[in-house]
């Protein structure tokens, strides 16, 4: 005989298993951390204006552009958490985290040596080759950065590959269209292939930009002002023991 009635029981959780955590900065947690961010910001970067973008407001820290992110992430690694990948992020919304009405930045794109952002994109471009051979279009989750100061950067910050970034060659970046959650890649967080969908993949041919969760679920990976901020933005933190959320 099959049973048609589903069962409903508890779950068997040992006390000392842990389990990632997401969340985005907020409440005391979101204070302190934003506090060093913004003494960090004034010590170490100048007071870039590039990182003068994170507020406090309702409850939430609102903001975020790649240079910010990069400067969180710097600071929570210190106490065993990190900013989101785009996996991250896709493995959130099918376990029901609102990401609705916001944007998360989580990785930058190079695609060539060009503009946008053509200093920054050779500088990172140069920085690779050094590790492995460059192949184009290139994924890397602004976790695997570190920030530095450069005089002949835009916003006089540039990006420092840390020993443990991902590399990630990621050609469906050169392509533009509709996907669904459902073929999206769990490894990168990226569309397996587009053609049909309620979301959609923004691309670009050329340079260095930014990659972002929008405000309705699409992906941008088109973004060239990667100094841009607004209130809608939010930097999401994940603890794990492994550092992954699995």
């Amino acid at each position: 005989m099959k049973i048609k009635t589903e069962f409903k029981g508890t779950p068997i959780v040992p006390k000392n298993i842990k389990f990632p955590q997401i969340g985005m900065l907020q409440g005391d947690f979101g204070k302190e951390v934003l506090a060093e961010y913004k003494g960090r910001a004034v010590k170490d970067y100048a007071n870039a204006s590039a990182l003068g973008v994170l507020e406090y407001s309702s409850g939430v820290v609102k903001g975020s552009n790649p240079y910010a992110v990069v400067l969180v992430n710097q600071i929570l690694n210190e106490n065993g958490m990190r900013t989101v990948t785009p996996a991250d992020l896709e493995k959130a919304l099918q376990a029901g985290f609102n990401l609705s009405g916001t944007y998360e930045d989580s990785a930058l794109v190079l695609r060539s040596k060009d503009e946008p952002n053509s200093y920054l994109a050779k500088n990172l471009a140069d920085q690779i080759g050094l590790r492995q051979k460059v192949k184009y279009p290139i994924m890397i989750p602004l976790n695997g950065f570190e920030l530095i100061t450069d005089p002949h950067a835009p916003q006089g910050l540039a990006f420092k590959l840390r020993d443990d970034a991902e590399i990630i060659y990621a050609p469906i970046l050169n392509k533009q269209g509709n996907f669904t959650s459902e073929n999206i890649d769990l490894r990168t967080g990226l569309p397996k292939k587009v053609g049909e969908g309620n979301r959609f993949l923004y691309a670009r041919n050329s340079g260095l930009s930014g990659l972002y969760l929008d405000r309705i679920l699409y992906l941008g990976s088109d973004d060239w002002d990667l100094a841009y901020s607004d209130s809608g933005g939010r930097v999401c933190v994940v603890e794990d023991i492994k550092g992954e959320l699995r």
